[in-house]
């Protein structure tokens, strides 16, 4: 659907052109100096400032050599490297079945020493039960109109659940209270998913707190994110995966992670939570008999 508005890839190309501008602006030169500097015309610098035209590597690279700021080189070329394949589209991932879709991350997560997952309102695939896992996939394949391979997508999710318990992983993991609380399937398959995530919070190798509804806090995240190392931060939309590989960005994730940590709680005071949300399932379910 077409809103008139420019593109997430061309908002980010233009983004980097005010970065280089700057650059070039700190450095004291005119846009037909480095234009001379790095071999071109000087229009082209226009259109890449301008975010008309992207910058190659080797026009970053030397635009960064002329303007003597070679710290900024890698930052940059990460950038322009995601711009253009930011966004990967759910529906066309999907076109061959969820299944692909569950296998595709596993080379990623088997890479992976630390995880930290942020999720405000939903439980994370890596540890979700079977049948909380059938009711999310089996409400996606329909939206994305992807063909239905449910059990096979299911059977897969579940595989990919054996890095949480192999290698050396490591989970940090900060959830929403609003996550346990969410109805997703039927009250026996939520009251099945809360002992999941109960019996999770004794792995050694998991670190999971839960941020109240009435905690105060210092952030407030939209969405939720994943982030791989220091190599990634996939963030997910309704029909697209956004993957962040700028060094930049990475680290003001890593910073929102941490202060949303320091707003969740750990130990029994989030197995509290996640009972107490027990509690409430075992009264509804009460209430419907």
């Amino acid at each position: 659907m077409r809103t008139g508005r420019p593109s997430p890839a061309k908002q980010a190309r233009e983004a980097l052109g005010v970065r280089l501008r700057e650059i070039r602006k700190e450095a004291g030169l005119t846009g037909r100096a480095l234009a001379s500097g790095i071999g071109c015309h000087n229009t082209k610098v226009s259109r890449i400032e301008n975010g008309a035209q992207a910058p190659t590597e080797e026009n970053i690279r030397a635009w960064c050599r002329v303007c003597r700021a070679e710290d900024q080189i890698p930052d940059l070329i990460a950038t322009a490297r995601s711009i253009e394949s930011m966004y990967v589209e759910w529906q066309r991932q999907t076109r061959a079945g969820m299944k692909r879709l569950m296998l595709s991350s596993v080379p990623l997560y088997e890479r992976t020493k630390l995880f930290r997952i942020y999720e405000h309102n939903i439980i994370p695939g890596l540890f979700q039960t079977a049948e909380y896992s059938a009711a999310m996939l089996s409400y996606f394949i329909d939206f994305l109109e992807a063909p239905n391979d449910l059990d096979a997508a299911v059977e897969a999710a579940m595989e990919r659940q054996r890095i949480v318990y192999s290698g050396h992983h490591r989970f940090a993991v900060v959830l929403e209270e609003h996550a346990i609380r969410v109805r997703v399937g039927s009250l026996d398959i939520m009251a099945g998913q809360l002992d999941r995530v109960l019996g999770m919070m004794s792995l050694p190798r998991v670190s999971l707190g839960i941020i109240p509804e009435t905690a105060p806090r210092k952030v407030f995240a939209s969405v939720g994110f994943w982030i791989y190392d220091e190599v990634m931060v996939e963030v997910e939309t309704p029909t697209a995966g956004l993957e962040v590989t700028q060094p930049r960005e990475i680290r003001l994730y890593a910073t929102m992670f941490q202060q949303l940590q320091q707003s969740a709680v750990y130990g029994a005071q989030a197995r509290a939570l996640v009972t107490r949300a027990m509690t409430d399932l075992a009264s509804d379910w009460g209430d419907t008999h």
